[in-house]
């Protein structure tokens, strides 16, 4: 790990807000189907835990424990995964019939995570601008945050929500570089190739899915509709800002993405900005 990202785990700032995380766990994962075949995205593991608990750890180092999981595709599995997540991390003994458990705490292999998580079902189908929708119930505070279940970053989400109250806007996405899927060539013009990029980080700007709202964002939301729809309305009023991020971000949306997060795991994981 750099000198960089122990220095900011040191420093960064520990006390607990009461925002919560909408986190957007309810689709099928087509394009990984590999794997998605057998459990939903979110599942899929990094270095032996779920992407999701990936993701939940970066907020949590950034005091933001409470989360509303939206939940979809293979659900069940999302749910099992917290529900035992002590008996995962200890030994236990089964007391017979109740069955009831008996932890044994001084054999714990791993600080069990303590969230506030509300498990929202949000449908098989439904699009992810209606999945936040469904979670207006659950959000009681007046601002609140939206993330995807696929994707990590080194970003420090503090310095995003003061962003977010100083523009005085509904809404806030962060932008991100995105990768290309392709090789890029460069040619002269005489048409010779004077330079190869293999997948290179693009200049430009994407919406990375670390995203801060007012409470008002949900009357911008619509059945059946995509988020960006309500983003895209938010542009018409001007009130969407745009936290820039020219650190690390990556999303798995294929298996070629999930390997080379397993290989990042190994050797330099820049979103592993928690300690332990």
């Amino acid at each position: 790990m750099s000198t960089y990202h122990m220095k900011r785990r040191k420093s960064a700032p520990r006390q607990r807000s009461s925002i919560p995380v909408v986190v957007l766990c309810g689709g099928k994962g087509s394009r990984l189907r590999e794997e998605t075949e057998f459990r939903p995205k979110p599942m899929i593991s990094i270095g032996g835990k779920p992407i999701l608990w990936h993701i939940m750890k970066i907020y949590a180092h950034w005091g933001f424990n409470k989360f509303v999981i939206a939940l979809g595709y293979k659900g069940e599995q999302i749910k099992e995964y917290f529900l035992h997540q002590h008996h995962l991390s200890s030994d236990f003994t089964p007391q017979m019939p109740t069955g009831k458990k008996v932890l044994h705490t001084n054999n714990v292999r791993e600080k069990v995570d303590h969230y506030r998580i509300i498990f929202a079902e949000t449908g098989l189908e439904t699009l992810h601008g209606e999945r936040v929708l469904l979670c207006k119930p659950y959000i009681r505070t007046s601002r609140f945050m939206v993330t995807y279940g696929d994707g990590v970053i080194d970003l420090n989400l503090r310095e995003v929500l003061a962003f977010h109250k100083k523009m005085g806007v509904i809404g806030t996405i962060t932008g991100v570089h995105p990768r290309s899927k392709w090789g890029l060539v460069k040619t002269d013009a005489k048409g010779f190739a004077t330079r190869f990029r293999q997948k290179p980080v693009l200049d430009e700007y994407v919406n990375g899915g670390f995203m801060v709202f007012e409470r008002e964002f949900f009357s911008y939301l619509r059945l059946g509709e995509w988020i960006e729809s309500g983003l895209e309305r938010l542009v018409e009023k001007r009130q969407l800002a745009v936290y820039p991020h020219d650190g690390f971000w990556y999303a798995m949306d294929t298996y070629q993405d999930m390997e080379a997060l397993q290989e990042m795991w190994k050797r330099n994981p820049k979103w592993k900005v928690w300690e332990g």
